[in-house]
């Protein structure tokens, strides 16, 4: 099941279907894994407030995972989105909100789920994971502007 909260009422006013976009990029990253998440949908500040209490990064950013405990389960834990760093980050790259927020929910469940791209190698199988998840939703490469 997908638990969707919005604490940043922006996200309404800036894509009027962020729930519906949220629920089925969720739905897809998990695939056939049985389990619960938590998907909160908060400003900046929230998000800032969050990288700094459990990363000791003191910014906003797109997106944070928080993975449970395996003794949760069925929770497999929450993924948290900030609303002004998205949105302009989606401008930046070129690309909808829309589909920004579907490959960012995507990644922070695939975290969920254990993913990571610390080391190179786990980054290139992560992306790849990420990309064809997008593709099956009909969203474009979000890497493709980075290759050289």
């Amino acid at each position: 099941m997908i638990e969707i909260e919005i604490e940043a009422e922006g996200w309404n006013t800036a894509l009027a279907d962020a729930e519906a976009v949220v629920d089925t990029a969720a739905t897809k990253a998990l695939g056939s894994v049985e389990g619960d998440v938590v998907v909160l949908l908060a400003d900046d500040a929230a998000v800032q407030d969050l990288n700094a209490r459990f990363r000791d990064k003191d910014r906003p950013t797109n997106v944070l995972s928080f993975p449970a405990a395996e003794s949760a389960f069925p929770h497999l834990g929450d993924v948290v989105l900030g609303l002004e760093y998205c949105v302009e980050e989606a401008r930046a790259q070129g690309k909808t909100l829309k589909d920004h927020l579907s490959h960012l929910v995507v990644h922070g469940v695939l975290h969920l789920l254990g993913r990571d791209h610390v080391e190179d190698d786990e980054a290139e199988q992560m992306e790849a994971e990420e990309r064809e998840i997008l593709a099956s939703l009909g969203i474009a490469d979000p890497y493709a502007g980075e290759r050289g």
